[in-house]
């Protein structure tokens, strides 16, 4: 194994862990120094640090758990605040549509009026709209029940079932 390259879960990392620490109160609990991959260790700093990585797994899991318990409890009330919200929202815009300064302290942009086309732009888009038709090939409904096919060609082929197998 190499150091620093543990194989497996965080489970298995802190069993592993606990284990190791295990054995060094037992084993090697008088031993001066410990020389690994060219650092000096010693066997309060191995313990300590190995407990370090069983106190890290412990807090991820302790939070992710916490973490899981929020979402579910936001995806269970959500929805039903997100339509109350929605529902204030439309009665703040109709209450207050003429008064921009009363919707802005509700976060919420004034209404806004369209300006009317000049003649000119609406002749432009008059123009767009037809020539876009003519791309397309859209007709109206009248245009459409106009259109008619002509069939040539056709042959019918009899198809004659045999007798059923026995």
């Amino acid at each position: 194994m190499v150091m620093g390259k543990v194989q497996g879960t965080k489970a298995t990392e802190t069993a592993r862990a606990t284990q190791v620490i295990a054995g060094f109160k037992k084993h090697l609990a008088g031993v001066a120094s410990l020389t690994l991959g060219s650092t000096v260790y010693t066997p309060d700093q191995i313990t300590g640090a190995l407990q370090l990585l069983i106190d890290l797994h412990s807090a991820v899991d302790t939070a992710r758990s916490v973490v899981n318990t929020k979402l579910t409890a936001e995806r269970a009330q959500a929805p039903g605040l997100r339509g109350l919200l929605a529902a204030v929202v439309s009665f703040v815009k109709l209450s207050f549509s003429e008064s921009p300064d009363i919707l802005a302290d509700f976060g919420l942009p004034p209404k806004t009026v369209k300006a009317p086309l000049t003649t000119e732009q609406q002749a432009v888009a008059v123009a767009k709209r037809n020539a876009t038709r003519v791309a397309r090939g859209t007709t109206s409904k009248k245009a459409k029940k106009a259109v008619k096919g002509d069939v040539v060609g056709v042959t019918v082929t009899p198809i004659t079932a045999s007798a059923p197998v026995r």
